[in-house]
């Protein structure tokens, strides 16, 4: 009997290094059991140490590399990275709608590790308006407080996830990982459908080896989901593999700098 690859979508920048964008994607996805295909929207000059030069890809081509595989590969979720400016931004969304796609994960990357906004107001409005099209959006806490314009009490995550949530009309997973440090991290999922809270708690992995947390965490999550299982579930799973991948490369070294977490343990 012949059966369909549980499939998903990555869409989002090239990194030349390995650690983060695509090929943490494909690395995510592959590790959790599913196949993965890509459109990569810019191309970086990157590795341990930092970024060190973007190269857009033009739109017009970003809009073939969609059409070519969302007309030939049947795909169970999407996952999106960074898409760097509105017009990429509605070119995504408008192929997608075209399409009809369920299952989009979207990890709305606007602020790098330094603190800088990545994207301008422009783009920030078309991200904006894109994420009630998709079933998760995985922000951090300074992507988070980007979006609803203002400082996030730590101890009211829920209240949070919640507001960004029924205002985007999304469920939300508020990632903790910019939280003070202690023995355990806590992630918070808001269930849009149900308007339940959940907290997901892991430990504590004390290591430089986390570039590339946010893109493993999303596709790994939207493999989850291209396997077939609900939200919730899918969420836990993804959570449970990334802690066990940052367990497992926490001791080993890649580079300089920032290394990569163990996606194939």
């Amino acid at each position: 009997m012949i059966t369909r690859y549980p499939s998903v979508l990555t869409i989002a920048g090239s990194d030349s290094g390995g650690c983060a964008g695509i090929q943490a994607d494909i690395k995510s996805i592959s590790a959790n059991g599913a196949f993965a295909a890509s459109v990569i929207t810019a191309t970086t000059a990157q590795n341990t140490q930092g970024v060190f030069d973007i190269h857009p890809i033009p739109v017009p081509h970003i809009k073939k590399q969609l059409k070519a595989v969302l007309g030939d590969i049947v795909f169970g979720a999407v996952k999106i990275g960074m898409l760097h400016s509105s017009e990429v931004i509605e070119a995504v969304q408008e192929t997608l709608k075209e399409y009809r796609i369920r299952n989009i994960v979207i990890d709305p990357v606007m602020v790098a590790t330094s603190g800088d906004r990545l994207l301008n107001s422009a783009a920030l409005n078309s991200l904006k308006s894109f994420l009630g099209d998709a079933l998760l959006i995985t922000p951090n806490l300074p992507e988070a407080e980007l979006l609803i314009g203002k400082k996030i009490d730590s101890e009211k995550l829920g209240e949070a996830a919640k507001e960004i949530g029924n205002r985007f009309q999304t469920s939300v997973l508020l990632k903790g990982g910019h939280l003070e440090v202690s023995d355990q991290m806590t992630d918070t999922l808001f269930l849009y459908e149900t308007q339940n809270t959940v907290f997901i708690h892991n430990n504590y992995i004390a290591t430089k080896n986390t570039h590339g947390t946010g893109c493993t965490l999303s596709s790994a999550i939207a493999a989850q989901l291209s396997l077939g299982l609900t939200l919730e579930p899918a969420v836990r799973k993804g959570c449970s593999y990334l802690n066990e991948a940052i367990a497992h490369g926490k001791d080993r070294r890649l580079g300089k700098g920032h290394g990569p977490v163990h996606h194939f343990f």
